[in-house]
């Protein structure tokens, strides 16, 4: 299995962040918590390349302890390996396990019934990153609803997030739901997998305001102010931690005329459009196996380049930056088409794309949503788990 890439970890660069004595230590490490919840049970498993117990995958690691499973659900990017973008996920058989594997970014989103026709129990161990767009999270919402519609208990092995140091971003608007924006959160919600699925039950946001059977599997030796490192790349084209602290802000490249990297050694570290100024910077989008169509595809793209975001001090930040959005638009020679349509699915409403267009900075952008976030953060409160 390919490793996360390392890169040089700069810590503190904050005041308000703290190093754990010990390392963050993932809920399916816990064995001894949840292996009596699964005994003697016929399981279901959502996982897919970051569900690792040691390093052993979570499946494996399972099956050596006699457990019954009996389906594998995949989310967005397969299980054990990393699909490319937007690549559709087929259904069929672990080659490893020979284990039904059904996928859930396909032709459905959302178990069936006969999907969980003779389940006892569902695990969910994926790693998250903690922004609202990332996918596996609208994966959890939907399993979560079938399991309570189907009786079905439902177990979070949690894992940290890392970008749970923050919150920030406007919340969703009912009207803009999408598979990019379930549930009405901010877009960087500084909450772990399981704190969320704690909220999306307390608050009713399931259909019909059913709630399901959830237990959340804590992590060990983690703070929200941790600043935890992936071991695993949680997606083709989040590389390493450069990428992950710069994804909140950057994704929104994607609704936009300019690339953000894909097809290069270095997505979502760069942004780039053949009619920005030259500033010395250039990347040419190619097929790689991570992006086989990238937007801007062998096209040489002026940009900016943030590799050394972390070593710049520009990340970990504990809030959104709009600076590179603004900066690209004001230097966009065509302004009306800038954006896509998916802006507004990314982001969730028609506010910010109109923010932008008229002008406003990063902070007055920032402030327009000040009064619903911390309406947010107290709703958030009442859940937390990693005080």
């Amino acid at each position: 299995m390919k490793k996360f890439i390392p890169v040089l970890f700069i810590l503190l660069l904050f005041s308000s962040s703290v190093v754990a004595k010990k390392a963050p230590d993932p809920g399916a490490n816990q064995i001894d918590q949840y292996k009596h919840l699964i005994e003697g049970r016929s399981v279901a498993v959502v996982a897919n390349q970051t569900s690792m117990v040691g390093q052993t995958h979570l499946v494996d690691n399972l099956l050596s302890i006699g457990t019954d499973i009996k389906v594998i659900f995949a989310p967005e990017h397969g299980f054990r390996e990393l699909a490319p973008d937007g690549r559709t996920i087929a259904n069929g058989k672990d080659p490893a396990t020979g284990i039904k594997l059904l996928s859930l970014y396909g032709s459905r989103v959302k178990p069936a019934p006969e999907d969980l026709m003779g389940i006892d129990v569902v695990l969910f161990d994926i790693q998250d990153v903690g922004v609202r767009f990332y996918t596996y999270i609208s994966t959890l919402h939907y399993v979560m609803e079938a399991c309570a519609e189907n009786n079905v208990k439902f177990i979070v092995l949690d894992r940290p997030n890392p970008n749970g140091f923050y919150t920030d971003g406007n919340i969703s608007d009912t009207a803009h739901r999408s598979f990019v924006s379930m549930d009405p959160i901010p877009i960087v919600h500084g909450m772990t997998v399981g704190e969320l699925a704690m909220v999306i039950n307390g608050e009713g946001w399931l259909k019909g305001n059913i709630k399901c059977d959830l237990t959340v599997i804590k992590c060990k030796n983690y703070k929200h102010k941790t600043l935890y490192e992936l071991p695993v790349r949680p997606s083709p084209n989040l590389p390493n931690q450069v990428s992950v602290y710069l994804y909140p802000s950057l994704c929104f490249f994607e609704g936009t005329a300019i690339s953000v990297g894909r097809g290069t050694p270095f997505p979502f570290q760069v942004y780039g459009s053949p009619n920005l100024p030259d500033r010395g910077f250039s990347f040419t989008p190619e097929s790689v196996p991570e992006s086989g169509n990238p937007p801007l595809k062998g096209v040489k793209c002026n940009g900016v380049d943030l590799r050394n975001a972390i070593n710049d001090k520009l990340v970990p930040s504990p809030g959104l930056n709009f600076d590179w959005l603004i900066d690209a638009y004001n230097n966009y020679p065509d302004k009306d088409k800038f954006f896509t349509p998916y802006f507004d699915r990314l982001a969730a409403g028609t506010g910010l794309r109109e923010m932008i267009r008229k002008g406003m900075t990063t902070e007055l952008i920032r402030a327009a949503w000040k009064d619903d976030l911390e309406l947010f953060r107290k709703t958030r409160a009442k859940y937390l788990i990693y005080k």
